[in-house]
């Protein structure tokens, strides 16, 4: 996902995304342990695209504080 994306989103669509999400990530590491995997990368990605998010909400509340 790219941040251009995720920064049209409104904050309550990016903590419906961030949750769903990390219970996909928590599915990807369960099928990972039991070797039913097949492209690793995704853990990486589901990661990266769930800091992504995190950090544009972050970056929203502390832009109300300063106001």
């Amino acid at each position: 996902m790219k941040i251009n994306e995720i920064r049209e989103m409104k904050d309550e669509e990016l903590i419906k995304r961030i949750a769903e999400e990390e219970s996909n990530l928590v599915d990807l590491r369960f099928q990972h342990e039991l070797k039913n995997l097949t492209n690793t990368a995704k853990l990486k990605t589901v990661k990266k695209d769930i800091a992504k998010m995190k950090t544009v909400l972050k970056q929203r509340e502390l832009n109300q504080v300063k106001k």
